[in-house]
C-alpha cells in the first residue's frame, strides 16, 4: 500500500479533530471543580492554596480524596486557565491560585455560575445531546427522544430537577439583572406594572421592582416553577403557561428562554 505523505494542513485537520473529539474533557472537569468546591476553598485560604490542603478541605474532611486524580483535573484547568498555579522560590509545594474565570465558580459569591455549570452538565441535560442525529433523521426534540416528555413535563415530576433547573436559571438572573438596571434606566422608570415570563423564581423581576419600587411585578412560569419562588415586596407569583395566555401589565420582560 502507496505511503500517503501529510501535509501541514492535513495534520492540523487531524488535530482539531483529537481535540473536539476530547472536548468533553473540559466541560466535565469544570463541572467537577464546582462539585467539589476547589474555587471555595482556595478562596477561603486567602487565594493560595497547596493540592493536600484543598484535598483536606473536600467533603469537609471527612473522606480522604484521592489526591492523583485531583491533580490531574487540576493540571487540566490550570491549561485551560480557570486555575494558576505558583512554584515558590523556597522549593515548597506547588500553590494554587484563582484566576478572573474561577471567581465565577464560586458558590457564595452574589456573581456566580457555578449553578448554570452544574445544571448544563447534568446528566439531565447532556443525554439529548446524543440524539442529535436521529432528530435530523427523524425530526422531534431531542430531550423528548431522550426522556419520552420534555424537560417541562419531566421536571414537574422530579423535584431534584426542578430545584437544578430553577438554580441555574436564578444565577443567570442575576448576571444580566446588573446590565437591564444600568442601561435601561429611562424605560423602566416609566413603567407602572411589568410581567417577567418565564421568569422562573423572580430573582430577575424582584430585583427590578426593588430598584423602582412604585412598580407592580409579576413573575410567571410553570406551576411548578413558582411554587418554590421565595416572596418578594412589591412581586406577585403566577403559574400558568405562556403559549395559552400572560398576565395583563403595561410591559412583558424575558430573558432568556431555552
Amino acid at each position: 500500500m502507496e505511503r500517503i505523505e501529510l501535509d501541514d494542513a492535513m495534520l492540523q485537520g487531524q488535530a482539531d479533530i483529537w481535540r473536539y473529539m476530547y472536548s468533553f474533557a473540559d466541560a466535565m472537569a469544570l463541572k467537577s471543580a464546582v462539585e467539589l468546591r476547589i474555587a471555595d476553598i482556595i478562596h477561603s485560604n486567602g487565594g493560595a492554596a497547596t493540592l493536600s490542603q484543598i484535598a483536606s478541605c473536600i467533603n469537609g474532611g471527612l473522606t480522604s480524596p484521592d489526591i492523583t486524580t485531583l491533580a490531574r483535573i487540576m493540571r487540566l484547568l490550570i491549561r485551560r486557565k480557570i486555575f494558576t498555579v505558583h512554584h515558590p522560590s523556597d522549593g515548597g509545594d506547588l500553590l494554587y491560585g484563582l484566576t478572573h474565570s474561577s471567581r465565577w465558580l464560586l458558590h457564595d459569591s452574589e456573581q456566580t455560575l457555578a449553578p448554570i455549570v452544574l445544571m448544563n452538565n447534568h446528566t439531565w441535560q447532556m443525554a439529548p445531546w446524543h440524539y442529535f442525529s436521529q432528530c435530523v433523521k427523524e425530526g422531534g426534540i431531542a430531550f423528548k427522544k431522550a426522556y419520552g416528555c420534555e424537560l417541562w413535563d419531566l421536571a414537574s415530576r422530579n423535584p431534584d430537577l426542578n430545584k437544578l433547573f430553577n438554580d441555574g436559571m436564578a444565577c443567570t438572573a442575576k448576571v444580566v439583572t446588573n446590565a437591564i438596571l444600568s442601561s435601561y434606566k429611562q424605560g423602566l422608570s416609566s413603567i407602572g406594572s411589568l410581567v417577567d415570563v418565564g421568569g422562573g423564581t423572580g430573582g430577575l423581576i424582584s430585583e427590578i421592582v426593588k430598584t423602582y419600587p412604585h412598580m407592580k411585578g409579576i413573575n410567571f412560569d410553570l406551576p411548578h416553577v413558582v411554587s418554590m419562588a421565595p416572596t418578594y415586596n412589591g412581586v406577585s407569583h403566577i403559574g400558568g403557561d405562556m403559549f395559552h395566555a400572560i398576565p395583563n401589565a403595561d410591559a412583558v420582560i424575558m430573558k432568556v428562554l431555552p
